[in-house]
């Protein structure tokens, strides 16, 4: 049974997610540096201490930070939170021939399939996501990822007629939901679900609502790339973030924002790439065209939740940045951070509202739209 680690005499922490590194690798660092002067609010008095625990789940780390009266209270929190993580592992892993997605996806065409309610709640909201960007967004891609992990490994490019031939099992409107029933119905042969853009962060939210159904509120749930914070650490006004630049190297950051109920999600390729022929090429795939994406683009997004913020920055990697802000400019409370990298030069883009951010003392916004 894991016991997670009190961080005794240690302060809240200060999150750095660089931008343009894989969500799926990316070793999210928690630091103990003090925030910023000038963000604390009225003191509190001293009863909570910190607690931490990092746990292998959903093929990245997950690492919890959590304020508690005491050891006990922290261990069943935890302990609760990463039970929900492998649950929702069970059900949404395209890699465990056993997990949910799987044995959905062996089913008859045209059976409905009761499902639970995790994944029927995780496919609607993918479809709503996939009919505001023209499929840029689509968890039905599966067919075409498999091809393209081949591709990478072999370094070289996936044979234009295997991919024709998938292709007729991709297309987010080939799932049929029902939600009053609570199915799914398979409408093409050959589909394979991949949630890779969105389970983590959908399971940094569950992990969240699991600490504060066990009475812990100020906390904090890495899942690599995605972020979810709760109530702020006691005498702060929350949880500092550092977004560091395409070609920051060490400590370099390009923001800092100070966060309270709220996710970030980065998407990008610094770490996750292929040269093949000479030509660089994103793990993350282009649903139309089957391959990786050939420009380089970082995005991080600020919202209420992670399960927006992951899909999001996925989503929004695959449109580029002017499409990308106007979807951002369609979803009020949500903020965005696009960095763009070609022969030109590095180009930054960011939505109205994201310089309005909370940040801490002294740090400034410098990514203006």
């Amino acid at each position: 049974m894991q016991k997670i680690i009190p961080a005794k005499g240690r302060p809240p922490h200060d999150l750095r997610v660089p931008c343009l590194v894989s969500k799926a690798h990316l070793a999210v660092v928690l630091t103990s540096l003090l925030l910023a002067a000038g963000c604390r609010t009225t003191p509190e008095p001293q009863t909570l201490q910190l607690f931490e625990a990092t746990r292998p789940e959903m093929g990245t780390l997950f690492t919890l930070s959590l304020y508690a009266p005491d050891q006990a209270t922290a261990n069943r929190a935890a302990l609760a939170a990463f039970a929900r993580v492998e649950e929702l592992n069970g059900i949404m892993s395209d890699y465990h021939e056993d997990s949910e997605i799987r044995r959905l996806v062996r089913k008859p065409v045209g059976e409905p399939v009761k499902v639970s309610p995790d994944l029927l709640n995780i496919l609607q909201i993918s479809r709503r996501l996939s009919e505001d960007t023209d499929a840029a967004f689509d968890v039905t891609i599966g067919p075409l990822i498999r091809y393209w992990r081949r591709a990478r490994r072999q370094r070289s490019l996936p044979d234009p007629e295997r991919l024709a031939q998938v292709r007729p099992a991709v297309g987010y409107e080939k799932l049929q939901l029902e939600p009053d029933a609570g199915t799914v119905t398979l409408l093409a042969s050959n589909m394979f679900i991949d949630l890779g853009g969105i389970a983590k962060g959908y399971a940094a939210d569950q992990a969240l609502k699991t600490l504060r159904e066990h009475g812990i509120n100020r906390a904090l749930v890495a899942a690599s790339g995605d972020i979810r914070v709760g109530d702020s650490p006691p005498g702060k006004s929350g949880w500092k973030v550092g977004v560091a630049s395409i070609d920051a190297t060490g400590d370099d950051l390009t923001e800092a924002l100070l966060l309270k109920n709220a996710a970030v999600s980065t998407s990008g390729d610094t770490e996750q790439y292929v040269l093949i022929d000479g030509v660089r090429y994103s793990h993350i795939v282009d649903p139309k065209s089957g391959l990786g994406l050939r420009k380089r683009i970082g995005v991080t997004i600020v919202s209420t939740n992670a399960t927006s913020t992951d899909s999001l920055a996925t989503a929004i990697s695959v449109l580029g940045a002017k499409k990308g802000l106007e979807l951002i400019a369609r979803r009020p409370g949500t903020e965005a951070l696009i960095v763009e990298k070609d022969d030109r030069g590095t180009r930054h883009a960011a939505s109205p509202g994201f310089a309005n951010l909370p940040r801490p003392q002294g740090a400034s916004a410098r990514a203006a739209p």
